[in-house]
């Protein structure tokens, strides 16, 4: 298969997902270096394609209708909480940032969409191998979060404030 046509497919291949797509998985499929995988993801990102890299895979970023950016607080033991209400009022939790005094605005992108999401995330937290980047700011924080439209965005906003989670900006 030539170079090019790869790449559509890879393209197609991880854009018609709903999960990321780990770089083995795409070298198997495609009969290529996993290194010829990263090459290729690398060309379609200097063409424009928007394509992320989490430890979970690839995935190309597909924007929902609507987005809104939610200053939040609450403890560790209620990630699970926040990230489950939000999933399952139709979001999609984009990224998390904190607004740091010293160092300004340290994000990390998160991408939460399922549930299965939402517990590999405590569950690494939960180990111990490194602390919420909430734990910085006293449990403040910002989630860009994606829905279909601004009403669920709405009802996810009305859903947070009415747990205790939401700060008004």
């Amino acid at each position: 298969m030539k170079a090019e046509k790869r790449r559509e497919e890879i393209l197609s291949f991880i854009g018609n997902s709903d999960e990321p797509i780990p770089a083995n998985t795409l070298k198997d499929r495609f009969h290529v270096s996993r290194q010829v995988i990263v090459q290729d993801i690398a060309i379609l990102r200097a063409n424009g394609y928007d394509i992320t890299s989490t430890n979970r895979g690839y995935f190309l970023n597909t924007k929902l209708g609507a987005t809104r950016v939610f200053k939040c607080r609450h403890t560790f033991e209620e990630i699970v909480d926040e990230g489950m209400l939000v999933i399952g009022k139709g979001g999609r939790i984009e990224d998390i940032y904190v607004n740091h005094r010293v160092y300004g605005r340290i994000s990390a992108r998160l991408d939460l969409n399922n549930k299965t999401h939402v517990e590999e995330l405590y569950r690494s937290l939960v180990s111990g191998a490194s602390k919420p980047l909430m734990s910085v700011t006293d449990g403040y924080h910002y989630h860009t979060v994606s829905a279909d439209c601004e009403q669920t965005l709405d009802l996810i906003e009305s859903k947070l404030r009415e747990k205790g989670f939401l700060i008004e900006i």
